[in-house]
Order: C-alpha cells, then structure tokens, then sequence
C-alpha cells in the first residue's frame, strides 16, 4: 500500500515539474518575444505622448502669446512688399516741392527809369473785378483825394481796401453792369466801411447811367482804364506848405501815381503818401526844387520851376503816356 503511494507521489512530482518546466519555458518565450517587441512599441507610445504635449504646449503658447513666424529669406529679383515701398519711400519736403514759376515781370515803357516795373497796388492794369454799385449824393464833385470841385460828375468813391491809401485817387475806372450799361468815372472819394472790397459808391449821375436810381445797388464788373487825352498834369502845393513843411499833390494824371520823389543835396528823396492824397516832406527837403513822379507802370516824368504856393493848382507841359 504504501508502495502505491509513493508512486502516485513520484508521477505527481515529475509532472509538477514537467509543467514547472513548461511555464518556465513559456514564460521565457513570452520575455522574448516582449522584449523583441518592446523597443518599438516603447517608442511608438513615447512619441504619441510627446506629440500630444508638443500639441497642448502649442495650443497654450497660441492663447498666451503670438506664434514665431519662420524667417523667409527673400531672393534679390523679389519684389518688395508695399508696406516696405511705402516705408523706404522719402516723404515730400518744403524744400523738395517744386515752385510755380514767378510771373513775368513787365517790361517799362522807354520813357521809364531803369529798373523799373509796374508799381500797382491792388487795381493792377488789365486785371477785372467784381463788386456792386450804390450811389451818393457826390455835390460839387469834391472828396477824400483833395482835388476839389470836379469838371464833370462821372466819378466815384472807391471802397476803402481798395482805395489803398489814396493809391486809387485820379485812377479812371471802366464799370459794367449786368444790364450791359457802363460808364467810366474817375476816383475821387473813398467808401468807408461797410463798402466791401470791390465795390464802388458811385455819383448818383454816374450810376443813373448804369440803371435806376431806385435800385439801389447793381452788380458790377470793372477794370482799371488809361483815357485818351486828358491834358497835362498839375502839382499842388498843400496849405501851409514852406521850405521846412510841405505836402505835395498831383492833379489831372492820366494813370494813377505810384511814387513822388523830390531833388536833394544827395539825390532824390522819395516822400511817404497820406490818405488824404498828398506826399508830405515833414523836415522841408526838396520843397521847392525838382519834382519827379512814376505812375503805376514805371514812367518817370520830372517837372522843375513849381514854385511853393500854397493850394494853387499849377500846370505843367507833361503828361504819362497811354496804356
């Protein structure tokens, strides 16, 4: 009996062992074949990690701040973007910006001094202006200018811009209206304000040549005028005038007068304009002696032997030339 035994005991340790030796096998088969396989599948799943983090390190450097653009090296013959044309492009300048060309200057007639040009204020030959015409009671014909009575009621009282301290008086003046009426005065008063640039308070003898007395005011058009034969001009010495004061006017001039200057010890002295129309020598230089007067286009004309007396109006032999 106990042999049997022991036997049974014997076959069940040889297949303990026998399995023992089975397992071990194919758990060292197993090791094997994991360890065949567990560089692989260890990188694999360490790069599916990495880029999953990669992925959300990404996402959160997008959301937090703005992403590096990659550097784009740009050959010679591209052409540059138009952010960088307008950057590289130089800005104009004052001193870059070209100017207009000055105007001409206008030649003098050959009775003119040298060097001279036209000396216009603001009424410039051949240029044309707009206002309106109203009309006063003008009297005897006299005004702001000092010319005294007038031969005839043609004239007009230029408004005070363009009455330019007296540089209008004795100007002649071309007016149009709308109605194809016109007439041409001679300046011998000025408009104060409210009279506007480019209006002209017409006598109403002159102005009842343009329209109507009744309406009041007329659009106009006008533009300054050389007549053809007004005589010779006068020079007038002002009341009070002596050889330490005098104030000298020009009467019956064709075109309007620039400068007056008078002979000195040391050449000619230009004297400075009123705006009641005389050129005042405050210290008396040159009153008296040689007188020489330019009007708006450089003529020059010199008149000697005009004597002081006060207020007479004395002729001359000379006149500025028609333009």
């Amino acid at each position: 009996m106990s042999t049997a035994r022991q036997v049974v005991r014997e076959r069940r340790r040889k297949r303990r062992m026998m399995w023992g030796t089975l397992t071990l096998a194919a758990a060292s088969v197993v090791v094997c074949l994991v360890l065949a396989l567990l560089p692989d599948g260890t990188s694999g799943a360490k790069q599916a990690a990495s880029t999953t983090v990669a992925a959300a390190g990404e996402a959160t450097a997008d959301a937090g701040q703005p992403r590096p653009t990659p550097s784009v090296k740009v050959k010679a013959s591209s052409r540059p973007s138009a952010s960088r044309s307008a950057a590289a492009a130089p800005k104009p300048s004052r001193t870059t910006v070209t100017k207009k060309p000055a105007p001409a200057r206008t030649t003098p007639p050959a009775n003119a001094g040298s060097g001279t040009a036209s000396l216009a204020g603001r009424i410039r030959p051949g240029t044309d202006y707009q206002g309106v015409a109203t009309a006063y009671e003008a009297g005897v014909g006299d005004g702001a200018c000092g010319f005294g009575p007038s031969p005839d009621m043609m004239i007009g009282a230029m408004n005070t811009t363009d009455y330019e301290t007296a540089r209008a008086c004795g100007a002649y003046v071309h007016v149009r209206a709308a109605n194809g009426r016109s007439v041409t005065v001679r300046i011998t008063n000025e408009c104060p304000l409210p009279c506007a640039p480019g209006q002209i308070d017409l006598s109403q003898q002159a102005f009842s040549r343009l329209g109507d007395l009744h309406l009041g005011r007329l659009a106009i058009t006008w533009n300054l005028v050389s007549p053809g034969s007004p005589g010779t001009l006068s020079v007038r010495y002002k009341t009070g005038s002596s050889q330490y004061w005098c104030g000298i006017q020009v009467v019956n001039h064709r075109n309007p007068v620039a400068a007056l200057e008078v002979r000195t010890s040391g050449g000619w002295r230009q004297l400075g304009r009123t705006s009641y129309n005389y050129f005042l020598s405050a210290d008396g230089t040159g009153c008296g002696g040689a007188i020489r007067i330019t009007d708006i286009y450089g003529q020059r004309l010199t008149v000697n032997g005009i004597a002081i007396r006060p207020d007479a109006v004395q002729p001359t032999s000379v006149q500025f030339a028609q333009h």
